[in-house]
């Protein structure tokens, strides 16, 4: 219910306005609507082709959401109670579930994430697919003690750039994790202007004699931010504006999510996942538990945020004034049969993605990516070998070196040699 009390902190009527205004901008423009406008310059291009992904993976997502709400229906009668799941039992019953169905403690798996392992593990990945070194410098100016500073050369000794890493949290720094960069890469006089790039994560930190151990979460985390780093290194443009991560929003995730499909591929995954204590390699008993888990209530996550997605283009392509924002949202829901049990992501009043930031007609870009990586990953794993030196020679010139510099499913379709296919993230959501 926030920002929907009818009090002066309300955001219905300034939501249905920036919706209308953001409308009447489009028709001036001369676009049907807002959708219209902003798709244009992505790699979606029309918003038919985004409600046909939305559709496409709605179905079954929503069809393996219907059985989970149903596994645990019956879990809460088995206990001995007689009411109905309700939205807000969902991740009560779906941990229990998770307990009974996967036997996972993500305690047991801490001890083999090792943050420097981690690292170690990602770096050594980037050696293997590409050839790059990561030469730890202490010469280099640090914004903080904490920070770590690595220069990055090609497997020939030439120098690509700089990578900070800045992993743990302190008092002066916001939350989260992400990727930047102190100056892109560039060509200016005919010579490589070099990018400096860092990675920011809030990871916890050793305490006593324990080192800090990873969740695998946060490996996904690790490896996922290490993927906008490599995009940001290897970038090789002319011009600013166009290089490294500057690329349509539904394609900027890619590059990132592909990362976390080798983290936690068994052959990757046992070049760096050793308990801190023993050495020991992670057992196999406890990959095949990693592997069973990714599966879990992957239903819900997919439909609540499918759900999300389809209600900021539903917002987007209107054509007249909403007058009554909670019946809009209400209809948008009904018109996909969004179950009760389950509400989208973020409610009208306080879906900041798309009404302050930056993605209106957006949303879906997460899964947009999702498809690419998916499908990018497939490769590798049909090719029998995660480490195929062909495959990542030309996904690093067609993607991570290219930038914007062409249209992005063009690049991708040289890298891939094919359209993008839905079918390998639907397998490996369990959704098929």
């Amino acid at each position: 219910m926030k920002g929907d009390h009818n009090d002066s902190l309300d955001n219905k009527n300034i939501l249905a306005r920036m919706a209308l205004l953001r409308l009447q901008r489009a028709n001036i423009l001369g676009y049907k609507n807002h959708s219209e406008y902003v798709l244009e310059e992505q790699m979606a291009k029309k918003p038919e082709n985004v409600y046909n992904l939305l559709d496409k993976l709605w179905e079954p997502a929503l069809k393996r959401a219907i059985s989970e709400r149903d596994e645990m229906q019956k879990l809460i009668y088995a206990e001995g109670n007689n009411f109905k799941l309700k939205s807000w039992d969902w991740w009560y019953y779906a941990e229990k579930l998770k307990k009974a169905k996967y036997d996972l403690d993500e305690e047991e798996l801490r001890p083999y994430f090792k943050v420097e392992n981690v690292i170690k593990g990602v770096f050594g990945l980037a050696t293997r697919l590409w050839g790059l070194q990561f030469i730890e410098r202490n010469d280099i100016q640090k914004y903080h003690p904490e920070v770590k500073v690595f220069e990055v050369k090609e497997k020939d000794g030439k120098h690509i750039g700089i990578l900070y890493t800045d992993y743990f949290p302190r008092a002066s720094k916001r939350a989260g994790a992400w990727m930047g960069e102190f100056r892109r890469q560039l060509k200016k006089d005919g010579k490589i202007v070099t990018p400096i790039i860092y990675n920011v994560g809030n990871f916890s930190k050793p305490s006593g004699d324990k080192p800090a151990l990873l969740s695998v979460d946060e490996v996904h985390t690790l490896f996922h931010e290490f993927g906008h780093a490599l995009h940001g290194l290897l970038s090789n443009c002319t011009y600013e504006s166009i290089s490294a991560t500057e690329t349509p929003r539904d394609f900027v995730e890619f590059p990132s999510q592909v990362m976390e499909n080798w983290a936690m591929h068994p052959d990757v995954l046992k070049t760096y996942a050793k308990h801190y204590q023993t050495g020991e390699i992670i057992p196999d008993t406890l990959i095949k538990k990693l592997e069973k888990a990714s599966l879990f209530n992957q239903g819900f996550e997919t439909v609540e945020y499918l759900a999300a997605s389809f209600l900021d283009m539903d917002y987007h392509t209107i054509n007249k004034e909403i007058t009554d924002v909670i019946q809009f949202e209400k209809e948008s829901m009904n018109k996909i049969g969004l179950i009760e049990e389950i509400i989208p992501r973020y409610r009208s009043t306080y879906f900041n993605h798309i009404f302050s930031g930056g993605y209106s007609s957006g949303y879906y870009s997460y899964i947009w990516s999702a498809v690419l990586d998916a499908d990018a990953f497939d490769a590798f794993i049909k090719s029998g070998d995660v480490y195929n030196l062909e495959l990542a020679g030309k996904y690093r010139k067609y993607i991570l070196s290219s930038g914007g510099t062409d249209d992005s499913m063009e690049l991708y379709k040289k890298f891939r040699g094919q359209d993008p296919s839905i079918e390998p993230l639907l397998e490996r959501r369990g959704l098929k």
